[in-house]
């Protein structure tokens, strides 16, 4: 098994890390095709302000017109992962992990469970519990409660066991970008972020390190 490479791109248009998620994708699923075991990539950044919409996402759960859209800057791009409509923006922590699913001995079912095991315990760090939601993806808090909100969406992509796209998780995200959306097509439920939950700043370099701890001792 090769081990995780950790790579941080800094703050990056959402377009620009997806055409170097791409090449890193199918460099490894040629490689795979050539009976190689590729290198397992985890990248961490951020992006400037966009909407994303999942390959079967409803374009109704944006509830803004393209011009109202235009005005606030932010634009809405169709993307291949799954899951619905989501927002990225700065505070929030992206984390695009490209690795060989082979690799790990895992499926597509467990691989998002362990994403979200990742999520729960870097939370648990904060005195922030984190946990499922029976029939969606992601990281909640309350989710049993009329008070249910997510913290962290999770979408994926994967061919060949070979994954790419993944999780969004909200440090200090400017969570007003959420009221324009039916955030992952859900109508009555609310996002937060941690720092919101805590009430305190948090540095996203220090998230960071902790997300990679929590990744290292779950992916091996």
């Amino acid at each position: 098994m090769q081990p995780l490479i950790f790579t941080d791109w800094g703050i990056i248009d959402y377009e620009q890390a997806l055409a170097k998620q791409e090449e890193l994708f199918n460099d490894k699923i040629q490689q795979k095709s050539l009976g190689k075991k590729p290198s397992n990539d985890f990248i961490i950044c951020t992006h400037t302000p966009v909407y994303t919409l999942g390959r079967h996402g409803k374009e109704t759960n944006m509830l803004l017109s393209s011009d109202r859209l235009d005005h606030i800057g932010v634009r809405l791009l169709r993307v291949s992962r799954g899951g619905d409509i989501t927002f990225h923006g700065l505070g929030q922590i992206v984390g695009y992990p490209i690795i060989d699913l082979e690799q790990f001995g895992l499926g597509i079912k467990q691989y998002i469970w362990t994403i979200e095991e990742m999520i729960i315990q870097t939370l648990a760090q904060y005195h922030i519990q984190g946990e499922r939601l029976e029939g969606a993806t992601g990281v909640w808090l309350e989710p049993n409660t009329h008070n249910a909100r997510k913290i962290c969406a999770i979408g994926v992509r994967a061919s060949r066991y070979v994954t790419m796209h993944g999780f969004a998780l909200n440090v200090s995200t400017d969570l007003k970008y959420f009221s324009y959306i039916n955030p992952c097509g859900f109508q009555n439920k609310g996002v937060t972020s941690m720092e919101k939950e805590i009430g305190r700043k948090i540095s996203l370099d220090e998230v960071k390190e902790v997300i990679k701890e929590k990744a290292i001792k779950l992916f091996k």
